[in-house]
């Protein structure tokens, strides 16, 4: 499953992330690690971003970058 497929409500810990290069070091610069327990806050209207708390702090992902982060 990954973090895009995770419902309003849930907390999830991160398994993996895929993805390479820039797009897995910008991932990582925003604290997603495996391990990280990250809470879905919001989901806009259209599905795009995906609102979740990590580490304290509120993020914004978009669906593209959610996709590549599997969670448990």
């Amino acid at each position: 499953m990954t973090l895009k497929d995770v419902k309003t409500g849930q907390t999830v810990t991160v398994r993996k992330l895929s993805g390479v290069g820039a797009i897995k070091r910008r991932i990582m610069d925003m604290g997603i690690t495996k391990g990280t327990e990250i809470y879905v806050r919001k989901v806009a209207p259209l599905g795009d971003p995906i609102e979740v708390t990590v580490r304290g702090y509120e993020l914004s992902l978009r669906k593209a970058d959610a996709d590549m982060i599997e969670v448990e």
